[in-house]
C-alpha cells in the first residue's frame, strides 16, 4: 500500500507543479491531447498499445520531449515504469523506457530496458482524409534472463516491429471527438518480454492485433479502451491477451495523467491478473 500511495502522490505532485507553469512556454504547436499518453514500453500512444502519433506537441519544424512514470497493480505482480522521449518535425520519435516487474507473490524481480523509434509515414491525425500512418521498432533487452531461461525462453533481447494507423473525428458520435488506433505488431516477446523472447512451445515470432479508441467528454476529459492481443511461446503457462478501460485527463499540455482498470489475464501461471494503472506525462 506504501508504494502504491508514493505513486500516487508523485503523479499528483508533478500534475500540480507542471499545469502552475503558467509563464512557461508552451510545449509545441499540436492541439492539446494530440500528443497523447506514454506507453509502458515508452512509445507514444495509449497505455498499453502504441499509437501513429508522436510523443509531445512538437509539430514542423519543432522539437518536443517527455518525461513519464507508470505503474502496473494487479493481484500478483506489480510492474513500474520510468520513460523519456523525444519527436521531431511530427516526424521522428524516439524513447526510451526502465520496467521493472515486482513478483510480489513468488518473490524476486525482472528488468528490462527498452530503446525505441517511430517515424510517420503519411497522413495526418486530424487533417485531411488519410489517417496518421507510421511505422516503429523496440528493441527491448532483458536484465533477468536467469528465471525467463528456465521457464523455457529462448533469447534475452530482440526486436518488435510494429505498423500502426490512427485517426480523430472532432465531430463524431455524440457530436463529441473520437480517436482511433489500430497497431499490427511482430513480436516474439514473452509478457512483454519480461520473461524473455521465444520458447519451447513457439521460437518464431508472430503479427499481433492491437487496438485503442477513446472518446473526449470535453477537451480536457477523455474515456476509452484498449485491448492488445499476445503471443503464447511458453508451455509452462498460457499468455493471454490484456485489455483496458481508461479515463485521460489533459489539463494543459506540460501534463497528461491516466487512469485505467486493466485485466491482463493470466500471468506466468496466475490466473484473473486484474487491478489499477497509473501513468502521468510531462510534455516539454
Amino acid at each position: 500500500m506504501k508504494t502504491k500511495l508514493s505513486v500516487a502522490a508523485c503523479a499528483c505532485a508533478m500534475a500540480v507543479a507542471l499545469t502552475s507553469s503558467v509563464h512557461a512556454k508552451t510545449p509545441g504547436s499540436k492541439l492539446l491531447a494530440t500528443g497523447g499518453a506514454s506507453t509502458i514500453e515508452g512509445a507514444g500512444g495509449g497505455g498499453i498499445v502504441p499509437w501513429a502519433t508522436l510523443s509531445s506537441y512538437a509539430d514542423t519544424g519543432e522539437w518536443g520531449a517527455t518525461v513519464n512514470l507508470s505503474e502496473v497493480s494487479v493481484d500478483d505482480f506489480r510492474l513500474s515504469v520510468k520513460g523519456i522521449s523525444a519527436s521531431w518535425n511530427n516526424r521522428i520519435e524516439v524513447s526510451y523506457a526502465r520496467q521493472t516487474f515486482d513478483l510480489s507473490t513468488i518473490g524476486g524481480e525482472l528488468e528490462q530496458n527498452i530503446v525505441g523509434a517511430k517515424v510517420r509515414v503519411v497522413g495526418d491525425l486530424v487533417y485531411g482524409d488519410l489517417p496518421q500512418i507510421s511505422v516503429g521498432a523496440q528493441h527491448k533487452i532483458n536484465q533477468s534472463f536467469a528465471l525467463p531461461s528456465a521457464v523455457g525462453a529462448l533469447d534475452d533481447s530482440d526486436t518488435d516491429w510494429y505498423v500502426s494507423a490512427a485517426k480523430a473525428w472532432l465531430d463524431g458520435p455524440f457530436h463529441r471527438t473520437w480517436v482511433a488506433n489500430v497497431t499490427a505488431r511482430n513480436t516474439r516477446a514473452n509478457q512483454l518480454g519480461l520473461l524473455g523472447f521465444g520458447g519451447d512451445d513457439e521460437a518464431d515470432s508472430r503479427w499481433v492485433a492491437e487496438a485503442s479508441v477513446a472518446m473526449f467528454i470535453n477537451r480536457y476529459w477523455a474515456v476509452g479502451a484498449e485491448y492488445r492481443q499476445k503471443p503464447d511461446n511458453l508451455t509452462f503457462a498460457e499468455e493471454q491477451d490484456w485489455r483496458d478501460i481508461f479515463v485521460a485527463y489533459f489539463p494543459s499540455k506540460r501534463v497528461s495523467l491516466v487512469g485505467a482498470y486493466t485485466d491482463l489475464g493470466s500471468i506466468a501461471g496466475l490466473d484473473n491478473q486484474s487491478g489499477w494503472y497509473l501513468s502521468v506525462q510531462a510534455a516539454f
